[in-house]
């Protein structure tokens, strides 16, 4: 599941982590109060209604391990988390597969695993232009917003790449999906690729274009990814089982009772229990066991087909000159921690 280019200017959420990298150790978890130690586990999440949403506002990490000092920081754009990790102010977090994939290639390469597939992405984000636009082609010399270095930037350029235009065909401005749609809502863009919730009220006035569902079956599929840093990952391997645990608990339950989830994921967001299942509707998300097939992760031995996913992501990158080179995808297969998702799948 493929990516895209990165932000440089941080989120408040991405100050607030650097902030945090003061006090870190080696970028992996830190003591919380001299002489504490306790351990402090700083995970990166977005506003995505996803069951990572669940997992915070049920807090069943922090029920798992009642002895560590838990961090929820929130970010808007993949691309920040990345910066974040690279600046050693990030254990976990959640980030979408073109920045994954930006991530592990030159000149980034960061050192970090892929742990779970938080969703599949399908109808929740989407291309949406003034009504009077009849196709992605029609937006030619128009004005495009999408957040640079998002799973939504990387569809955008796919989308328009089918369409038989280039980026310099557009005006992109780099935009997070709350400014987009302000943006929007003051006559200063012609269409935007973003996601829920942003993407709900763009679709009351535009027209959808496109949406990464539809992108997908063209062979660009995109999801959103869960990582850990390398140092997080070999220093404290039981609070990465808690974590795959806790995350795998919250995909069942949102399985199993859709509306006890989406009013965890509507408290996040802002959302009523309805709009906030409507949403969740749009993704499709699987079980740790699920997630060991070969289409996504796959099992120890036998890495699964995100890997390729990745490396075909890459070569779209270097085509757009986003990455320096397209790693081996051997790169990619070492980044899944298939032995880490065979734990938490027994």
């Amino acid at each position: 599941m493929p990516l895209h280019p990165r932000r440089t200017v941080l989120t408040a959420g991405a100050t607030a982590l650097l902030a945090l990298a003061a006090t870190a150790c080696g970028g992996a978890a830190t003591a919380d109060g001299e002489g504490s130690g306790k351990v402090t586990v700083r995970i990166a999440y977005q506003s995505i209604p996803n069951a990572d949403l669940v997992v915070k506002n049920q807090r069943l990490l922090e029920k798992a391990l009642p002895d560590a000092e838990i961090r929820w920081v929130r970010f808007d754009s993949g691309g920040d988390v990345n910066t974040a990790v690279i600046a050693g102010a990030v254990d976990l977090g959640l980030l979408g597969s073109s920045p994954v994939t930006k991530g592990l290639s030159a000149p980034l390469d960061i050192p970090y695993k892929v742990l779970w597939i938080h969703d599949l992405i399908g109808d929740n984000e989407a291309l949406v232009a003034r009504k009077e636009i009849g196709s992605v082609a029609a937006l030619k010399g128009r004005k495009v917003a999408a957040p640079f270095g998002s799973t939504a930037h990387y569809s955008l350029l796919a989308a328009l790449d089918a369409a038989g235009l280039s980026a310099a065909d557009v005006s992109l401005v780099d935009l997070q999906p709350q400014d987009a749609l302000a943006a929007w809502q003051r006559g200063d863009i012609d269409a935007a690729y973003v996601w829920t919730p942003s993407l709900t009220e763009l679709r009351k006035s535009g027209k959808v274009l496109v949406t990464s569902r539809e992108i997908a079956a063209r062979g660009k599929p995109t999801a959103d990814l869960g990582v850990v840093t390398d140092a997080f990952a070999g220093k404290h391997p039981e609070i990465v089982d808690a974590w795959l645990s806790a995350e795998d608990q919250a995909v069942k339950l949102a399985k199993s009772d859709p509306a006890k989830a989406a009013a965890a994921i509507g408290a996040e967001l802002n959302l009523t229990p309805e709009e906030a299942r409507a949403q969740l509707a749009e993704l499709v998300l699987l079980t740790a066991k699920e997630q060991q097939a070969p289409a996504y992760l796959g099992t120890p031995g036998k890495p699964g087909a995100l890997a390729g996913n990745l490396r075909d992501a890459a070569v779209f990158l270097h085509g757009q000159k986003a990455i320096d080179a397209v790693p081996e995808r051997s790169v990619f297969e070492r980044a899944l921690a298939v032995e880490e998702l065979a734990r938490a799948a027994r």
